[in-house]
């Protein structure tokens, strides 16, 4: 009797410590278990010989005439119904791009910034109001809050530019990538001069996921690329995927090499890239589907959470068009696609995520050319609207028959 009731104890201690630990909120999301691993083996199934003939054809076609190059992706309701690899990783070495090649992401690195962000929100640790200041009292701006950061109303500089001339004009030895604290203390010291007063208006601009980067660092107290690969890529299985920074790295450690428009040159990587949170992140298609379905499914944030990342938080631009917290968007009636676009020292790419009809397309280039713009004939295969901007009047009218060549 005596060693039955000491085996319930252990049960009831083991279902105690169980409940303990799933109902840390934190804990929870970095939890993994096989179900993940089995379901995300299922996700990414797919037979070649079923490859959609359509979708097929005109990437091909894309591949042929508008100098397309690199890895895309489109998948329907869970299911992919077209991938393929097309073209080089390296030119100069003729190496051939896999299925699995891993990419520098360019701005599409800020939808996993903002999710990042995002996850410090519910869990207590960081607020949308709060000043840049509280993070770093030296910060030269007032009243840049994260909402402003994450939205693109900061009105801040470039930080691009401002410290690619300071190297230039102090002839700085350029392969040495800086961090994210290192451009803060060069704004907090140099003080260079915004665009504009907070909160006035959209404006698209890199310092603001920059500056978000580091205060991800400062709240958390782990370098930007062990708190995404804690907290982000491990659990949700994306095991192709890192934050590669040229200073934490003399080499970035990944074969796929950014090209220009012409394959006339492969660019280097300098210092550049080495602040991180607006660009950084390196992955495959695969990986980011996995993203878009742990996003679907709410495996890192609550509905209302969700809700607020894919709001629009600025003006409409011609009718259809805004961006919310990371995310680019889209909406015509019922229809909402959420996308964001990278560019950035040879890569180019399109991430969408059609959230009404979970639809996902998914198009890496390391050939900087046009090609990415002239995708409606893919929308249209794909079965979601065509999000090209001049594809629609100012009063949000369609006119598709503007080619954009």
């Amino acid at each position: 009797m005596t060693h039955y009731f000491r085996n319930i104890l252990i049960v009831l201690f083991f279902i105690v410590l169980i409940q303990g630990c799933s109902s840390d909120p934190v804990e929870k999301r970095k939890v993994r278990t096989l179900s993940d691993e089995q379901l995300d083996s299922i996700a990414l199934i797919y037979d070649p010989k079923k490859a959609d003939k359509r979708i097929d054809e005109f990437m091909m076609n894309l591949h042929r005439r508008s100098g397309f190059n690199g890895n895309v992706l489109v998948a329907k309701k869970g299911k992919i119904i077209y991938e393929k690899a097309i073209g080089w990783a390296d030119h100069l070495h003729r190496d051939s791009l896999k299925i699995n090649s891993v990419f520098e992401l360019a701005s599409v690195t800020k939808t996993f910034t903002s999710t990042a962000v995002m996850m410090l929100v519910e869990d207590g640790k960081l607020r949308l109001d709060q000043d840049v200041k509280e993070f770093f009292p030296d910060f030269p701006y007032d009243g840049i809050t994260v909402k402003l950061l994450l939205t693109h109303r900061s009105g801040m500089m470039n930080y691009v530019y401002f410290v690619d001339d300071l190297w230039k004009a102090q002839k700085k030895d350029e392969r040495p990538g800086i961090t994210n604290q290192d451009v803060m203390k060069l704004i907090a010291e140099h003080k260079p001069a915004p665009y504009m007063k907070p909160n006035r208006k959209f404006h698209y601009n890199n310092s603001n996921y920059m500056v978000l980067g580091a205060i991800i660092e400062k709240v958390s107290g782990q370098k930007f690329s062990q708190f995404m690969a804690d907290n982000i890529f491990k659990p949700l299985g994306m095991k192709k995927t890192a934050v590669y920074s040229k200073a934490e790295y003399t080499k970035i450690p990944v074969d796929v090499v950014g090209h220009d428009r012409t394959w006339r040159r492969s660019v280097a990587q300098n210092f550049l890239d080495g602040p991180v949170g607006d660009k950084g992140i390196y992955s495959t298609i695969h990986d980011l589907y996995l993203f878009d379905r742990a996003m679907r499914k709410g495996r890192l944030l609550d509905a209302s959470t969700m809700d607020s990342i894919y709001a629009p938080h600025n003006e409409m631009q011609r009718g259809h068009f805004n961006y919310g917290y990371g995310w680019r968007t889209f909406v015509d009636g019922k229809h909402k696609v959420v996308y964001h676009t990278g560019w950035w020292h040879g890569f180019r790419h399109i991430y969408l995520r059609q959230l009404d009809k979970d639809v996902t397309v998914i198009l890496l280039s390391n050939l900087t050319n046009g090609s990415l713009l002239k995708l409606d004939e893919l929308f249209n295969a794909a079965g979601m609207p065509v999000v090209r901007r001049s594809a629609y009047s100012g009063s949000g009218q369609s006119s598709v028959s503007d080619d954009e060549d």
